[in-house]
């Protein structure tokens, strides 16, 4: 088969039907979160980046980057996320189709909702409403992350809102809320929601573990833990799951790397680094903006944004007190003047991007090659739907609602502060 009509093919029998329905013209090969993680396994010690796509630019950026490297990819957006960035659930897989026609794209991409956050038990209904209009949108992988709560209702919240999801989507989980060096995850807890899950027939593809990191600008601390989220992932083995890492900005590329090969790591967030190299903010070799002895960021004359663009995007930041990590909330005011400057400071933004997602690629996660490797799959398997990697172990006996919430008080669980740690 020629390479043209193999790729037809993937076209035809790769895209999920939501993707289908979506864009029945398109030559972009959106696929299923199960399919990225699931390449990454096959090529082993290997992280996929999951960009977080706060702005075009950013996207843009990350996919050019994909192709060049033959790697597959996740485009993502937070729920949180969505309050202060112009993407958003529902136009996320919009601008990525958009931009795969026109640039050509060819490598599997997946759309993630991450962080789906549940906070109490009333967010419930609304979610049971909105989850599958995401999907409808073009959502092909979610996180659904009740970490917030005690770990009988996550356990539970995620129980309850499965039939929400498609089957052949993936699937991510949390345990212990994301907080750095605070409430650090366990086996026990790893364990409980992993088997509890999988007592009922529900196969996560990743999960997500407080496991030192923090979102945002990572300045102090021992950051990600990588001996803690090896024991946690050894202990899950038996149920195919994978591991997301969280809080990669500020991680240096000998940690991101140890991770990569000491864990069965196959997703990794890429949010705040990418924002700051878009804008043309100067940061380290890791990602993280470097700032002045006044806190201040610190521009590269020439790169991302226009300096007169930059001028007024801290003027306005002045304005209303932020600082920092705040610096997010730039996004939504300022989007359609980022989209109004000329053509060449447009892609000057975002080539930044794509230079440092290709080196994140082929030097710390060893992702190079796993596009070819997930179309492979998606061929061999003759479908989108892969299927999962674990099976059912736990007997659902065992875990029904009365018994989860009695093992639940069993468990020995630090939660670490409270506060308000979105992403």
């Amino acid at each position: 088969m020629g390479a043209k009509a193999e790729y037809e093919k993937l076209i035809r029998i790769g895209r999920p039907p939501n993707i289908s329905q979506r864009f029945p013209h398109s030559q972009a090969l959106i696929v299923s979160g199960k399919v990225i993680d699931q390449a990454l396994v096959a090529k082993g010690k290997a992280m996929a980046i999951a960009a977080n796509g706060r702005n075009s630019f950013i996207i843009r950026g990350a996919l050019m980057a994909a192709q060049r490297a033959d790697a597959a990819l996740l485009i993502e957006i937070a729920r949180s996320e969505s309050n202060y960035c112009p993407t958003n659930f529902y136009n996320i897989a919009l601008h990525v189709d958009c931009i795969c026609n026109e640039l050509g794209i060819t490598v599997p991409v997946a759309i993630h909702a991450d962080h789906y956050g549940i906070k109490s038990e009333s967010d419930v209904p609304f979610a049971k409403m909105e989850i599958p209009s995401m999907f409808d949108a073009g959502i092909t992988s979610i996180a659904v992350d009740a970490s917030h709560m005690a770990d009988d209702k996550n356990l539970l919240v995620n129980l309850e809102l499965n039939p929400c999801i498609p089957k052949w989507a993936g699937l991510e989980t949390e345990v212990g809320e994301i907080k750095g060096e605070q409430g650090l995850s366990t086996v026990e807890d790893a364990s409980f929601l992993v088997k509890g899950l999988n007592a009922h027939g529900i196969l996560p593809d990743w999960i997500a573990l407080n496991n030192g990191s923090t979102h945002g600008l990572e300045a102090s601390g021992q950051g990600i833990q990588v001996e803690l989220t090896a024991e946690i992932h050894k202990a899950l083995e038996p149920y195919g799951v994978s591991g997301a890492q969280h809080g990669t900005s500020g991680n240096n590329s000998d940690k991101l790397r140890a991770i990569a090969t000491k864990t069965h790591t196959t997703k990794a967030n890429v949010a705040t680094a990418l924002q700051m190299i878009s804008w043309g903010v100067e940061v380290n070799d890791y990602g993280n903006a470097i700032q002045d002895s006044d806190g201040n960021f610190i521009k590269v004359a020439g790169q991302g944004v226009s300096e007169e663009m930059w001028q007024r995007m801290t003027t306005y930041a002045a304005e209303k007190g932020w600082k920092g990590g705040n610096y997010k909330n730039l996004n939504l005011p300022f989007e359609n003047l980022l989209l109004a400057q000329e053509r060449a400071i447009r892609e000057r933004m975002s080539k930044r991007v794509e230079e440092f997602v290709y080196n994140m690629l082929t030097r710390v996660f060893n992702a190079d090659g796993t596009a070819t490797l997930a179309k492979e799959l998606i061929l061999q398997a003759g479908s989108f739907d892969l299927g999962s990697k674990g099976k059912q172990i736990e007997n659902p006996q065992e875990w029904t609602r009365e018994l989860i919430v009695e093992r639940a008080k069993s468990l020995v669980v630090e939660k670490g502060p409270q506060g308000d740690f979105d992403d």
